[in-house]
């Protein structure tokens, strides 16, 4: 899905949101790799990722080109900063109107709005796929992402107590939740 947004920052700096391309494929995977290594609240270890830059630019290249699916990228000042992206849980007709989503910052810039941008483009994209339900599960600590998903109007909708174990505090609870679009 082609996506192209400029926004200005709470610092007062630029950031382009937009689709990523398969030249994105190395800064992609680059800005994978230290949002994971960042902060425990993410799906993965980057010592996990069996993504290479070619297989990320071909990822990010049919994403382009798909109607119904999104990478996205933050760029500030000509580098990632982060991704999102919204995907379908299936294509089958009793889901096709459900898509999930996840977002990685590089903590460099959390605090300037660049989580805010990316969650409101997949927004967005989700409904202009024609989405009626957006989905996403975040760590129950993560107080800074529950908060931001709340205040899009996302609502909870269950937990999982042991829905990650961490490699540093064992498990971590899941919260699922949901937005109406």
């Amino acid at each position: 899905m082609k996506y192209y947004k400029s926004i200005s920052l709470k610092d007062g700096r630029e950031c382009i949101l937009r689709s990523g391309t398969d030249a994105d494929g190395q800064a992609a995977l680059d800005n994978y790799n230290l949002t994971h290594a960042q902060t425990d609240y993410l799906t993965s270890y980057p010592d996990e990722s069996t993504m290479t830059a070619e297989s990320e630019a071909q990822m990010l290249q049919s994403k382009e080109e798909s109607l119904r699916e999104a990478e996205l990228l933050a760029e500030i000042d000509g580098v990632v900063v982060g991704l999102a992206g919204i995907f379908s849980v299936d294509s089958r007709f009793k889901v096709k109107h459900r898509a999930e989503m996840g977002i990685g910052v590089d903590q460099s810039y959390w605090g300037l709005g660049v989580g805010t941008a990316l969650l409101n483009a997949c927004i967005e994209c989700a409904k202009s796929a024609g989405y009626t339900q957006l989905e996403l599960s975040v760590v129950a600590e993560n107080d800074r992402a529950l908060s931001m998903y709340r205040r899009a109007g996302f609502t909870e909708f269950g937990r999982n107590p042991k829905g990650f174990f961490s490699r540093y505090s064992g498990y971590q609870e899941l919260v699922f939740m949901r937005l109406e679009l």
